[in-house]
This record gives C-alpha cells, structure tokens and sequence, in this order.
C-alpha cells in the first residue's frame, strides 16, 4: 500500500466510544458527524442543547441547529417535550447509536413498565362462583373510509422547499412538507405570490429555534392567512349634469346657464320693458 489511510490501532480498555460505520462515514456536512459522535460519547444526563452545544464546538447557532435537524432526521436522535412536576416543559433528548427501527433498544427506558404485583400468600380459598357472562355488544357498522385529500401542488412545494435556501433553520423533512402544502395551497388560491408568501413565513424569525421549525411554520400559515379578496362594488349611478357657473352680461352676478347670458331677474325685466 503506498497511499491511503493506514490504522495504526491500539486496544483501548477505557474512554472511548463505539460508533457505527453509518454515523462515523456519513456523507455531508462535518459537523453533522462530529455533533453526533459527541452526543454518542457523553453520559446521561449531560445538557444537549444549542446553549450547551456552543460552549463545546466554535460553530455556531446556525451549523449546530442543522447538525442536530440532520441528525434527528435520520433517526439518530429524537427531541420529546415532557412536562416536569413543577408544569414547566423540557425538552428530552434520546440518542440512538443504531436508529434502525429494527435495532433493540438498550439503556433508559421509554415508557417505565408497571411495578410487578408481590406474590400472593399459598392459602386455600373458598371456591368463587363463576361469573355470569357478560351480554355481547351490538355490532356496530363499519366506519366509512376517509375522503381522499387531494395531492399538495408542485408550487407549494416547491415553496416550502426553498425555504432552507432564505434560512437554513428552516429545513423541513418531506413528511413535514406534505403535511404543510395544503395550507399553502390555501394562500396561493387567494392570489398571493410565491415569493410573497416565503418571505411572510422567513421573515423576522425568532433566535435560536430549539424544536423543529415545522410547528413555527404551521403557525404562521394559520395566524397570517390573508383575507380573501372582496368583489369591487358596483359603481355608482351617474349623477345629474349640473349647470356651470355664468356671469350675467347686465349685472355681472353669478348664476347658472348653460350658456352665457342675462340672469333670470335681469331677463325678466327686459321681457317687461
């Protein structure tokens, strides 16, 4: 072998990590992977948040923010809200060395299984009569099929895609984009322009966005729906021809006529004389 990576291993007994192939030679960016084998190697317990993330690594907000998007689309870590005893709502981090759905889950339990009954004491007990059986229930009809919803439009999204490209926080999963076309769909059919309504859902965007910007993006679609564009009302009649403004060729007062001329009262004083 003349070039290449040559190992040079030594038998490690303790501090160190196992990382999978998948994570260790993922394709992209670089701090994807160095976010990931950190995340691998720290204990329970140890704060994952972005706060906590830049005290660690010299990138910042936005690279840390799409490492911990990227690696959360990819199964490897999975970000749950829970309400502590107090009522405040932490976020709960679970990292996966292996996010195959196959893979068996080891350490901390998801859900704590229910305590285990103590044994009963062997003591002889009186037989119990059996139970009645219990009437059967009617059978009810079966539940007709959803609608079908007609498929997002390519506009929407291509709207929505783009919206990484005006801020990388911004990157939406394809199962968020399916689920988010339709209320954009919703915008376009109210005559509002593509461009109009990616800059209404990327402008002035809060900090750091800890959760996934879907739930972000959901709201504003909902809270600045333009209204519907109303019918112009119908013009109005046309109003009377009024007289212009003359001056009397005798006594020089004002009055209207179509056509310049005596006043009403100097005309009638010359029909008299």
């Amino acid at each position: 072998m003349t070039s290449g990576a040559v190992h040079v291993r030594r038998r490690l007994t303790a501090n160190f990590t196992i990382l999978s192939n998948r994570l260790a030679q993922r394709a992209g960016s670089a701090v994807t992977v160095g976010v990931g084998a950190y995340l691998m190697s720290v204990p329970d317990g140890v704060p994952v948040s972005i706060e906590a993330l830049r005290k660690h690594f010299t990138e910042g907000e936005t690279r840390l923010a799409r490492a911990l998007n990227e690696l959360e689309a990819e199964g490897f870590l999975e970000r749950v809200p829970v309400r502590t005893a107090n009522g405040q709502v932490r976020t709960r981090t679970y990292v996966y060395d292996d996010p195959s759905p196959a893979a068996p889950a080891t350490g901390e339990a998801r859900t704590a299984a229910p305590p285990e009954a103590p044994p009963e004491p062997d003591t002889e007990r009186a037989p119990q009569p059996s139970p009645e059986p219990l009437p059967q229930p009617a059978s009810r009809p079966a539940p007709s099929p959803a609608p079908a919803t007609a498929p997002p439009t390519a506009e929407a999204v291509a709207v929505l895609a783009a919206l990484r490209l005006r801020d990388p926080r911004l990157l939406l999963s394809e199962r968020d984009v399916t689920r988010l076309a339709p209320a954009v769909d919703a915008w376009l059919r109210r005559g509002i322009d593509p461009d109009r309504i990616a800059e209404a859902l990327s402008a002035d965007l809060p900090g750091p966005i800890l959760r996934k910007p879907s739930g972000l993006i959901a709201y504003r679609l909902h809270h600045l729906k333009p209204i519907e564009a109303a019918p112009l009302p119908a013009p109005h009649a046309q109003r009377p021809h009024v007289l212009p403004m003359q001056n009397c060729d005798a006594c020089d007062r004002a009055h209207r006529a179509e056509h310049p001329g005596l006043c009403r009262d100097c005309a009638t004083t010359a029909a008299v004389a």
